[in-house]
């Protein structure tokens, strides 16, 4: 993707009627094509093979919360950045995840074109499947630059969407347990 990608980059800046050859712009392509390559590269995880080393076996079936995972992402409508954090809970049946694995599956999702809807149903459904939980609650809250920068040009509204699955949806004190917990 590097080098084609740079070359894009570079016609975009000469569309804008900037001169990509001047020196604030010498090297732009190059780093706009790295910069997109990460935020996009997502698409090069499995979710499952960064699960495969961090599932242990347990005995808790009390629920296991992480609250205000940072998240960034790239809409797929616009192409701008929307940001904020996810807060994902499940009901562990015979495993659990090391700490550092749910920030890691987000981030697989994260870091590809996305809306924040279909992100916030693609983690909970990777937890609920991975794990075996009996149940999955993600809670995703952010800002998204293609309102604040264009559109309706608005600076406070955070987008909220949730995806409750198992147990987490069909048990009220569960549901409230987890609701409770990232408040």
């Amino acid at each position: 993707m590097g080098d084609a990608l740079a070359r894009l980059y570079g016609a975009l800046l000469a569309e804008t009627g900037d001169d990509p050859a001047r020196d604030g712009l010498r090297s732009t392509p190059e780093r706009a094509a790295k910069a997109f390559a990460f935020l996009t590269s997502g698409y090069d995880f499995d979710p499952a093979a960064e699960l495969a080393d961090a599932v242990f076996p347990s005995e808790s079936d009390d629920m296991i919360a992480m609250k205000e995972v940072e998240i960034h992402s790239l809409c797929e409508h616009h192409l701008l950045p929307f940001f904020g954090h996810a807060h994902v809970a499940y009901l562990p049946n015979e495993r659990i995840a090391g700490f550092s694995a749910i920030p890691r599956v987000i981030d697989c999702y994260a870091h590809r074109l996305q809306t924040q809807e279909r992100l916030t149903v693609q983690v909970a459904n990777a937890l609920m499947e991975l794990l075996d939980a009996r149940g999955v609650g993600v809670v995703i809250e952010a800002r998204h630059l293609c309102v604040m920068m264009r559109g309706v040009r608005k600076q406070d509204p955070v987008m909220r969407t949730s995806c409750l699955l198992g147990a987490m949806r069909t048990d009220r004190a569960a549901r409230a347990e987890f609701l409770d917990l990232i408040r």
